[in-house]
């Protein structure tokens, strides 16, 4: 298989925004409104849950798209969601063998189909920035699953990313779908109108009992393994706090209205496989300006309550915004309810494919990659002061920092990063 390197991210990442500075306006082929029977033609890069999950929602929420192309490392699994998804939508799967890719470079097969208008991004994370500026630079519209970032280098490429997508009139938009959850929005924009008075705190959790783990299958060269057990490596998944409790984290960021000023955080580890780089929990306070402080938690503890609310505290009130269905609710500071709404997680799901269409056929893009970037990066931010036991501030891990976990070669088969079990007063911010 080909290298891939940072060289490549950087390199492709420069090209784009050189074009973009060379011709920002030549690149408007969807400036201009579609008409509302042309179908658009997707490729999903990444076929297992995740992949699978986009592929049938925005075929369900859209009936002007069509799947085009699928890659995957491995063929039998883009040949069983093609097959599954043909049996649900019919001839809106339009998947030749031919139009399977596998391998690393798959996705380049991809992004040169004609007639693929959109790609869904939903291989593992730390793949991510490489495959949004390769997208960006094919002028594709974009669905990237979160988070769109593990480390420093890839928040870089993202914000270089959004720039240029803004300029060449090309959607992007990522999967933090409470987002547009009614939920989460109508509270949030409550919390916006005064309800609960002046926002002076906020609690934030993601607490379940474990993840899964995949052992070693014979014959596996390191890098396959890697890349098969992903959650497991840092540089693959980024952590608990970055691949999962990005959710809460967003939410702080949208709250907040942006990133922290700081963040000191603590965190251990007793309960992981050997060969895992991850931490079994993490507690991170994000200071704000104005000294206002959100607690966050994470952890995978067997046997342990489960918790994913999150609560603002404000001068008047108290809003809770609580995940998956469970609705959203604010009382006064005397616990009379001033508001409530359901939720309905499925059809968040649904909305950002939705969204993301209708913004290309009106041809009003939709571009957030951004938002999510400093999403992803406050995990990273909180995740880098609990592995050194150091405060990591907004500005050394954004503007100082070289933080750069993507490998300096990557083949299969091939050899992969040994892992590391980071230690505060050994691992020291970089």
């Amino acid at each position: 298989m080909p290298e891939h390197s940072r060289r490549e991210f950087l390199a492709t990442t420069a090209a784009i925004g050189a074009a973009g500075l060379i011709a920002p306006t030549g690149f408007g082929a969807w400036r201009a409104p579609r008409q509302s029977g042309d179908q658009l033609g997707v490729a999903v890069i990444g076929c297992g849950g995740r992949g699978s999950g986009a592929a049938n929602d925005t075929l369900t929420a859209n009936t002007n798209v069509r799947i085009k192309a699928l890659v995957d490392l491995k063929a039998e699994a883009a040949k069983g969601l093609r097959d599954a998804l043909k049996e649900a939508h019919g001839e809106r799967v339009d998947v030749p063998d031919e139009r399977i890719f596998t391998g690393l470079d798959g996705y380049k097969k991809a992004l040169e189909v004609e007639g693929v208008d959109v790609v869904i991004l939903a291989t593992c994370p730390g793949f991510r920035p490489l495959h949004i500026a390769a997208a960006v630079a094919a002028k594709k519209h974009v669905f990237a699953e979160k988070p769109v970032c593990v480390d420093t280098a890839g928040y870089h490429i993202c914000c270089a990313a959004h720039d240029i997508a803004k300029s060449q009139g090309t959607a992007i938009v990522t999967g933090t779908q409470y987002r547009r959850q009614a939920s989460f929005v109508e509270g949030i924009q409550r919390i916006r109108d005064g309800m609960i008075g002046e926002v002076v705190g906020m609690t934030a959790r993601y607490c379940s009992n474990g993840i899964w783990y995949r052992e070693r299958k014979p014959g596996m060269s390191d890098m396959e393994y890697q890349i098969y057990n992903w959650m497991h490596f840092t540089w693959l998944s980024g952590d608990q706090i970055a691949e999962q409790a990005v959710h809460n984290i967003d939410i702080i960021h949208w709250v907040m209205g942006g990133p922290p000023v700081r963040a000191f955080a603590s965190g251990g580890r007793w309960n992981r496989p050997a060969d895992s780089e991850m931490w079994d929990s993490m507690s991170v306070d994000y200071e704000f300006d104005g000294g206002r402080i959100c607690s966050f938690n994470c952890r995978h503890w067997p046997n342990s309550d489960n918790a994913f609310d999150n609560v603002v505290y404000g001068s008047k009130g108290i809003a809770t915004l609580r995940a998956f269905n469970d609705g959203s609710r604010i009382v006064d500071r005397s616990g009379k309810e001033l508001w409530s709404t359901k939720g309905d997680i499925g059809k968040a799901y649904r909305e950002e494919h939705r969204a993301l269409v209708e913004s290309v056929v009106a041809g009003r893009p939709i571009v957030e990659l951004r938002q999510t970037a400093e999403a992803s990066m406050m995990a990273v931010m909180g995740r880098e002061a609990a592995y050194s036991g150091q405060t990591a501030t907004w500005d050394f891990m954004t503007t100082k920092s070289k933080l750069n976990l993507f490998p300096a070669k990557i083949e299969i088969p091939g050899e992969a990063p040994m892992p590391v079990v980071r230690r505060p007063g050994e691992y020291r911010l970089v």
